[in-house]
């Protein structure tokens, strides 16, 4: 069995339906789901509860999905921050990415796969996380 934590961005396709990526991250949720639990920590929660006007009705959107929670472990913490500065060190945007490292670093230190639409950031940054990606 294999645990995945799922990216903000293929939850966002689902819950909002849209028209070009729902399908997709939809088949991808649930292939992931057979083989195991599927996560969101903290990060991927917060980028998710933009969309609802209360926790309780995100948490029933997740729930409904077959989403459970995790917190972020500290070492994945100190993990994004060293990520993120060879970004920057090797000419990252000033915009700020760093959930994007919170969430990758969180994977590769939980040993989690990593289901998202995104995966350039994390191939880079996080070679060892197994990705599910288009």
């Amino acid at each position: 069995m294999a645990a995945t934590l799922v990216d903000s961005n293929v939850l966002i396709d689902v819950i909002a339906r849209d028209p070009r990526w729902e399908e997709w991250s939809s088949e991808a949720m649930i292939e992931a789901l057979e083989d195991g639990a599927l996560f969101v920590n903290p990060i991927v929660y917060a980028e998710v509860s933009v969309g609802f006007p209360t926790a309780e009705e995100c948490e029933w959107a997740l729930n409904s999905q077959g989403i459970e929670q995790m917190p972020l472990p500290w070492p994945a913490a100190f993990l994004a921050g060293k990520a993120f500065a060879s970004y920057r060190r090797h000419g990252g945007s000033r915009r700020s990415p760093l959930p994007d490292f919170f969430i990758g670093a969180h994977a590769a230190v939980a040993g989690l796969r990593l289901l998202t639409r995104d995966p350039k950031r994390y191939r880079t940054y996080f070679p060892t996380v197994e990705l599910i990606a288009p």
